[in-house]
């Protein structure tokens, strides 16, 4: 089945997918952290009650931190620190819909733990190094050009 995207052809462009399996792992764990950190930051405000539903509360802080930060760059503050970003079918920036279903996808694989495997061996097989997510939503993360000095 062939796909007819915008997205850079992982031959002809190999340097915009050079490494973008590792620098996603390196910005998952940047954003983790920050996620950590919002949500130690959220407990006092609920005179921490949210003790009580910690999991829920980095869940929910999780996917509204993910869902605003690449609606708005196409990428999470993570991505951004390993210089990657998110391109939709058309090699656009993700919109606040398509960055939704991209959170969305991405919540779906790491609760479904065969799915995040899945997306995994997807992200270090696959031409364009997309995950499962991508590969729905027809998406990729992209080295980010150098910006001219």
């Amino acid at each position: 089945m062939t796909q007819t995207t915008a997205l850079p052809d992982p031959y002809t462009h190999e340097e915009l997918y050079r490494d973008v399996p590792t620098k996603r792992l390196v910005a998952w764990f940047v954003d983790l952290l920050v996620i950590a950190l919002l949500t130690a930051v959220m407990v006092p405000f609920t005179f921490f009650t949210a003790l009580w539903y910690l999991p829920f509360l980095a869940m929910l802080i999780s996917f509204l931190y993910r869902w605003v930060t690449i609606a708005r760059g196409s990428a999470t503050l993570g991505m951004r620190f390993t210089a990657i970003e998110l391109r939709g079918p058309d090699g656009g920036r993700l919109d606040t819909s398509q960055a939704l279903l991209h959170t969305l996808g991405y919540h779906v694989s790491v609760a479904v733990f065969p799915l995040q495997l899945l997306s995994i061996a997807l992200m270090l097989m696959s031409e364009r190094k997309q995950g499962l997510t991508d590969h729905v939503l027809g998406t990729a993360a992209l080295n980010r050009a150098a910006s001219p000095a």
